[in-house]
Order: structure tokens, then sequence, then C-alpha cells
């Protein structure tokens, strides 16, 4: 396996995993889900601020998945992969960890330099490939 494939693999793991903090969030604070919460699934569960976060992060890393897993097998299918992809791939990776550590601690600024930089990787990525 490549580089730029371990890293997407790697990637579409942790994007996968990001669900768990805000469902322990959930059950830390409103117990476990009882029959009337999937009759009905808006019947208001208020979690706390880091509960909130922890969604948010797992939303925005699926929204960023997708565009960085056609990159990476685009470069791949097309023979394009090379040292700049593969250390773009490992970049996106640690950054979006990052993302998300940061993003579930609260910690301004940080988050949006993180989430900056990984679409910056992104774009490297996107020009090894149409080069």
């Amino acid at each position: 396996m490549t580089t730029d494939l371990r890293y997407l693999v790697l990637t579409a793991m942790l994007t996968a995993a990001l669900w768990i903090p805000y469902i322990v969030c959930q059950v830390r604070t409103n117990g476990p889900l009882e029959p009337k919460n999937y009759a009905d699934p808006t019947l208001p569960r208020p979690v706390p601020a880091w509960g909130q976060r922890a969604n948010r992060a797992y939303l925005n890393a699926i929204e960023v998945f997708a565009p960085f897993a056609a990159l990476v097998i685009v470069a791949q299918l097309a023979g394009k992969a090379n040292a700049t992809t593969a250390l773009c791939a490992a970049s996106f990776f640690y950054l979006r960890l990052a993302h998300a550590v940061v993003y579930l601690a609260g910690i301004p600024y940080v988050r949006t330099i993180l989430f900056t930089l990984a679409f910056v990787v992104e774009v490297v990525i996107f020009w090894e490939v149409t080069r």
C-alpha cells in the first residue's frame, strides 16, 4: 500500500470514529436512548458545549473527507502519486487529527488555522494531479 493510500485509510478511520465523543456526551448527559427517542428523533436531548463541539467536529470531518479521498484516489489511478502527494496525505491526516482535538477542546483560532492548512494540502494534491 502506498503512503497516500495508508493515510487515506487512517483519515477514513478517524472520520468514522469521531461520532464517539458526541455519543459519550449524550449518554453521560441524558442517559441512554429510550423508545420515544427512536419514535421521534427530534425530541430535544441537550448537551453541554463540549458535546456540541464534538458533534460539529464530526460533521466537519465528514464534509472535508470526500474531496480529500477523491484527490488521493485520482492521484493513484492517474499515476500522479509521488513524494509530494504522500507528504500531503500524511499532513492532511495529522492536521485533521489536531483539528478534531482542538475543536473538542474549544481552543479558538487554532482550529481555523488547522482547517485552512488542511485545505492548502488538498490544493497541493490537486496541483500535482492536474499538472
